[in-house]
């Protein structure tokens, strides 16, 4: 599987690279007379495309001087034709980019621009939060314009909830367990994971040892500073192991993808999954209201003395230290601060947005009790291959995808993953 899921991206990856350069070409001939183009190359594609369309759209139309033209990529194929793009030479001004490990990992390969201008001298700190400028900020600098906050948690069929009796969702371990069985017992799946692409796996590990271990240990676990085969990484992993032992999940999850099985709870052939807020975009597809046939809850309480956390990622944008335009790129940010544009992107993403302007009347009830949440959660925590740097992220999401299918392994597995971890680290 990881030879195939390979082979797929650097296929995609080459055809990306060759199309990016012809397009790059043809903005050579721009002329005088013409607005000023800002090439912008993003992720928000297929079903993860979210209002992207809106927000470029928007832009042009409010700042006619510019013309943003935007090319949307795979989810999985960006993750590497970016960076072959950026140690090339050849980005483009503006690409969409999570916050965290991996903006720290190409701010420290020298390929971004800092943009402190860009929030001090057009005034768009005064529109994030404290908490979310922190995210913005590497070295000393900032690089980073937010665009989305997503929040990962359980969504489920309240239709299968009420079949199986159960009343409130639940909220320590021993009363999720007592849920899963409940909805086995009526003959439906408990929980659905498509982890097809690896990374909707990763969060049946970080939630897990976030409620045990807690969020310093995870830090550390994430800097290199623990060690996979730990005691505390192995008691995630049990968890996760009894859940797959008790036949929780709906068979063979690497078989499809996290809209997959978001469907299948839609559908009521799986109770829940544990994903984030971006699943909202499925609801038309699905043909269900938020809060009405389906409603969220945080990750069941393991160890009353372990502090809260949530995760979930930044979605943002960084512009180029190789851009061929970045004044005009450092505008666009601006541009897409605003909130105006905020809104035209996150409305029906299932996103918060991040600019403090906007209003809440563009939230649906879930988006809402998401915020109000997020707002008092003592502990925030970027998702697993955010948190650490991407090539220690990709040995452990090739454990992950490995572990669901074998998960009498996860001890061998564990260690593998200890010394591919190390073996990455030396290299970084």
């Amino acid at each position: 599987m990881k030879q195939k899921h390979r082979m797929l991206l650097i296929t995609a990856v080459l055809l990306l690279v060759t199309a990016f350069a012809v397009f790059g070409a043809a903005e050579g001939d721009q002329k005088a007379d013409q607005p000023e183009k800002v090439t912008f190359f993003h992720y928000f594609s297929g079903t993860l495309s979210g209002g992207m369309d809106d927000l470029v759209d928007t832009f042009n139309e409010n700042n006619p001087d510019y013309l943003l033209t935007h090319t949307p990529v795979d989810h999985e194929a960006f993750k590497t034709s970016i960076l072959v793009m950026l140690s090339g030479g050849n980005p483009p001004d503006l690409f969409s980019y999570w916050a965290g490990a991996r903006v720290q990992f190409i701010v420290d390969a020298d390929r971004l621009e800092p943009i402190d201008d860009v929030y001090e001298e057009y005034g768009v700190s005064e529109l994030f939060s404290e908490s979310v400028q922190n995210a913005a900020s590497y070295n000393g600098h900032k690089y980073f314009l937010p665009l989305t906050q997503h929040f990962v948690a359980f969504f489920y069929n309240k239709e299968v909830f009420d079949k199986a009796g159960i009343a409130a969702p639940p909220e320590t371990w021993g009363e999720f367990l007592t849920a899963c069985e409940k909805i086995k017992n009526i003959g439906v799946a408990p929980i659905a994971l498509g982890s097809r692409e690896r990374w909707p796996a990763q969060f049946w590990f970080d939630y897990p040892l976030l409620r045990t271990a807690g969020p310093e240990y995870r830090a550390e676990l994430m800097a290199g500073e623990a060690s996979y085969t730990d005691p505390e990484v192995a008691e995630a992993f049990g968890m996760w192991k009894e859940l797959i032992d008790k036949g929780y999940f709906y068979p063979n999850p690497n078989a499809y993808d996290y809209a997959e099985a978001t469907v299948l709870v839609g559908t009521g052939e799986a109770g829940m999954t544990l994903m984030g807020s971006w699943l909202m975009q499925l609801d038309d597809q699905i043909g269900w209201e938020p809060g009405e046939d389906y409603d969220f809850f945080t990750f069941p309480a393991v160890d009353s003395g372990v502090a809260d956390a949530a995760v979930g990622p930044f979605d943002g944008v960084v512009v180029a230290k190789d851009a061929r335009n970045k004044e005009a790129a450092k505008k666009a940010l601006v541009a897409m601060a605003q909130t105006e544009p905020m809104i035209a992107f996150n409305t029906g993403t299932g996103a918060l947005a991040p600019n403090i302007n906007v209003p809440d009347s563009m939230y649906n009830v879930l988006q809402m009790k998401i915020k109000e949440y997020c707002a008092v959660v003592p502990n925030w925590a970027f998702n697993y291959d955010l948190a650490t740097p991407p090539p220690v992220a990709d040995v452990g999401l090739d454990a992950f995808a490995e572990f669901v299918d074998n998960p009498a392994d996860y001890m061998r597995i564990l260690a593998e993953t200890e010394s591919g971890a190390r073996a990455a680290w030396s290299n970084l």
